[in-house]
């Protein structure tokens, strides 16, 4: 397999046909210069030690020395040997709430991002720990299983919104449960899930759920997003525009609040811990450094390509084929005669 290092440099190839077409300018601009001159046979007695094939030969060394140097400049690389790395650490799922409730602007720039903006901080901590994330409203999703692939699993985080899952509603449980699936069954340990939501729940048997999590060797940390003060949830048109707030059967603004006391049950049914979002995120890295203390486990071996250095070999080419154009002159050679003895 051959690749390049540094592709960009292959743009200055373009500056080789720029290069042909100027040389190809200046050879017939010469040849023009000397019918102009006088007769080009009369030329060439006058000159005799010019020569165009020379010129010509110049030229493609030039240009096929430049070539060589900019592929050297590239670094292409071959891949030949294989090096087994082991990876040790923990499943990490992130459950992110996209619920309608989490579009609440108690929390800046609105409940949603902010989590969103969570997990991505705790994805940047993450070393050799494999990451999934759960996307849950009314019905729990499984957005990206778990994988090592750190830069896939903030792609899917970027496509979370609240239309990520259909039915409204906010049911944990289900988030729970989904979460549960994405793990190693027979294992009972070096299992993490981290909800980030605002604990409206609108669904039943949240506690039972946590227990049996528990059971299955699941840790929950719960991470509170919003403030306890009640805050209208606003609904925004088609062109991204607020159109007013959500309300009830009644006609009556809809407040949502965060529910601290139910998150903070649910984290306790695991052994986890509760946190509440907080602008300068120092709780991720408390989350961080809980996860760290649960011990790792061997994650698979996973063999990556050490790909080995060529452009030595270009750079000496091109090299070789510059001083060489060097050394030729335009002119060629012409034999001297050596004046006969007198006698």
């Amino acid at each position: 397999m051959i690749r390049f290092a540094h592709i960009e440099y292959l743009h200055l190839l373009w500056g080789i046909p720029i290069l042909f077409f100027f040389f190809l300018y200046v050879f017939k601009r010469k040849k023009k210069d000397v019918n102009v001159f006088g007769n080009p046979e009369l030329v060439a007695k006058l000159a005799p030690n010019a020569s165009r094939r020379r010129f010509v030969l110049k030229a493609m060394l030039i240009l096929a020395g430049l070539f060589f140097i900019i592929i050297a400049l590239a670094n292409p690389q071959v891949g030949t040997k294989l090096e087994e790395v082991k990876r040790e650490g923990i499943d990490v799922v992130a459950a992110l709430d996209v619920s309608l409730s989490m579009m609440a602007e108690d929390i800046a720039p609105n409940r949603l991002m902010k989590a969103r903006h969570q997990i991505a901080h705790l994805i940047s901590l993450l070393e050799g720990d494999r990451i999934g994330l759960i996307a849950f409203a009314g019905a729990g999703f499984v957005q990206s299983p778990l994988t090592l692939d750190y830069g896939a699993a903030l792609m899917f985080l970027d496509a979370m919104d609240v239309q990520t899952v259909p039915r409204k509603g906010t049911a944990i449980a289900e988030a729970i449960g989904a979460a549960a699936k994405s793990f190693i069954q027979r294992e009972k340990k070096h299992k993490v899930l981290v909800l980030f939501t605002d604990g409206e729940d609108h669904g039943e048997d949240v506690l039972k759920a946590a227990e049996r999590a528990g059971e299955e060797g699941i840790v929950i940390y719960t991470l509170g997003v919003g403030s306890p003060q009640g805050v209208p949830i606003p609904l925004f048109g088609k062109a991204g525009n607020r159109v007013g707030f959500k309300k009830d059967k009644n006609g009556e603004v809809v407040l949502t609040r965060l529910n601290e006391w139910g998150l903070q049950q649910i984290a306790l049914q695991t052994g986890g811990k509760y946190f509440r979002a907080s602008p300068g995120e120092g709780e991720i890295e408390e989350i961080y450094r809980e996860i760290g203390g649960m011990g790792k486990k061997e994650l698979g071996a996973k063999q990556y390509t050490q790909f080995e250095d060529r452009f030595q070999i270009f750079l000496v080419i091109g090299l070789a084929l510059l001083v060489t154009e060097f050394f030729i002159s335009e002119g060629r050679r012409t034999k001297i005669n050596k004046p006969s003895a007198i006698i």
